[in-house]
């Protein structure tokens, strides 16, 4: 894992890019894991995760997401819809880590706590003091742990609880790539549902 020191100094991808020697790839072909086509989801699970969305907004509407709070309600019912909880996997917790953006003149105080389903697979979740924190302004930190992994390519979801972001390092090429973002703030549909088939595939790669 990445220090302290090291994700207090990286607050910006420029600075990620620099001091881990690391880029983004133009590569359409590198990070096809997120795409389709993605593993099925049965009916108990589609319903769990139609409850987790509104669960979340309900929380959210209120004003009550708190820290701690999207483990709680959240990504741990998800993670156990999904049976990554028990064997074969094994969910691991790292420390919670500080740190400061800055947006304007504001400085945003968050927290990173990165839990790992196995080696190849980290969920980065940010736990924000302000509302509307972004998915993207933990990209840099995130990195930061990425390219410490024990093996190579290592994959990453980082969420706020309303979006999810994944994440596709490869430290032999030092190369990384993004997915689209997904949101629970849609209308209409679920977007739970490809987040779920995705944590599916890339446990399976």
């Amino acid at each position: 894992m990445a220090t302290l020191g090291i994700t207090k100094a990286i607050t910006n991808l420029t600075e990620a890019h620099v001091r881990l020697g690391i880029s983004p790839t133009s590569d359409v072909t590198f990070f096809t894991e997120w795409k389709a086509p993605l593993p099925t989801l049965t009916a108990p699970e589609k319903a769990k995760l139609e409850h987790l969305k509104q669960r979340y907004l309900y929380y959210a509407d209120s004003g009550a997401i708190t820290e701690g709070t999207v483990n709680l309600i959240l990504l741990s019912p998800l993670l156990e819809t999904l049976g990554f909880i028990d064997s074969p996997y094994q969910v691991r917790g790292e420390k919670y880590v500080r740190f400061e953006i800055e947006d304007g003149d504001t400085q945003l105080d968050g927290l990173i706590d990165a839990l790992i389903v196995n080696d190849r697979l980290w969920l980065i979740v940010i736990e924000s003091k302000r509302y509307g924190f972004s998915v993207r302004q933990a990209i840099p930190q995130t990195l930061a742990y990425m390219v410490s992994a024990p093996i190579s390519p290592v994959f990453a979801l980082i969420t706020t609880g309303e979006d999810y972001l994944f994440i596709k390092f490869d430290r032999d090429l030092a190369h990384y790539a993004l997915s689209d973002k997904f949101t629970l703030s849609t209308a209409e549909g679920n977007e739970l549902y490809p987040v779920a088939q995705i944590l599916k595939q890339l446990v399976s790669v």
